[in-house]
């Protein structure tokens, strides 16, 4: 293990599964079938990694509270539709997370997705207790708010300086930030490597076994 960290915090949609097409579609349809106009693509994946409803809001300022839950019920019926066959995990994150577990480190997943999606996703993979803990943004505050990631240095009993966030998005790593713990960044995921380096993370990845390899340059 490195010695400076013991706990190892993931985002879920863009850092361990390959979903960010399905999430930018179903809001295209959501928007289409709700009369809103389609924002492009570069929108649509600027606002991954929050809540869905502060995600819409983001993309639809103007949307009022009735136009939200029919925009949400869209938007979740065509995802889900499209996770009748699970997105698959990125190329070598199963075995380096294995790898990662057997090492000693905890596992945690800090998602802007909510908790029904994360644990039917979680089932479909086999993981239904594979982490330390999970939250999930219905059940705690959205992303950049640190709590979801105070909730998980608790359960852990790790202080923040002992973990790191690994995610894909500007609200990931600010929230880390928030949090007072470090962050590594992935370059494949919704947004671009040069806006979330911005955030100063202790690495940047362009694979995700690369994450491993660095925490073992450094070991006990």
């Amino acid at each position: 293990m490195h010695p400076d960290y013991k706990l190892l915090i993931f985002d879920w949609d863009g850092t361990l599964a390959d979903s960010i097409g399905r999430i930018v579609e179903s809001m295209h349809v959501a928007s289409d079938r709700t009369g809103f106009a389609r924002r492009d693509d570069f929108a649509v994946k600027g606002i991954i990694g929050l809540g869905l409803p502060e995600a819409i809001r983001s993309l639809y300022p103007e949307i009022d509270d009735e136009a939200l839950v029919v925009f949400r019920q869209h938007y979740a019926d065509h995802y889900i539709a499209l996770e009748a066959e699970p997105s698959p995990l990125f190329e070598g994150v199963a075995d380096t997370l294995g790898t990662l577990r057997a090492e000693g480190y905890h596992l945690a997943v800090a998602t802007g997705k909510a908790r029904r999606g994360l644990d039917r996703v979680l089932k479909a993979h086999g993981w239904d207790d594979y982490f330390d803990i999970t939250r999930a943004a219905d059940e705690t505050a959205s992303k950049p708010h640190p709590l979801m990631l105070e909730q998980i240095l608790a359960h852990c009993e790790v202080r923040p300086e002992q973990a790191l966030m690994v995610g894909d998005s500007s609200f990931d790593l600010q929230m880390a930030r928030n949090a007072g713990m470090g962050s590594v960044a992935v370059s494949y995921g919704a947004q671009t490597i040069e806006a979330l380096k911005a955030f100063e993370p202790r690495l940047a990845i362009d694979h995700f076994p690369e994450l491993h390899a660095w925490l073992s340059r450094h070991t006990d």
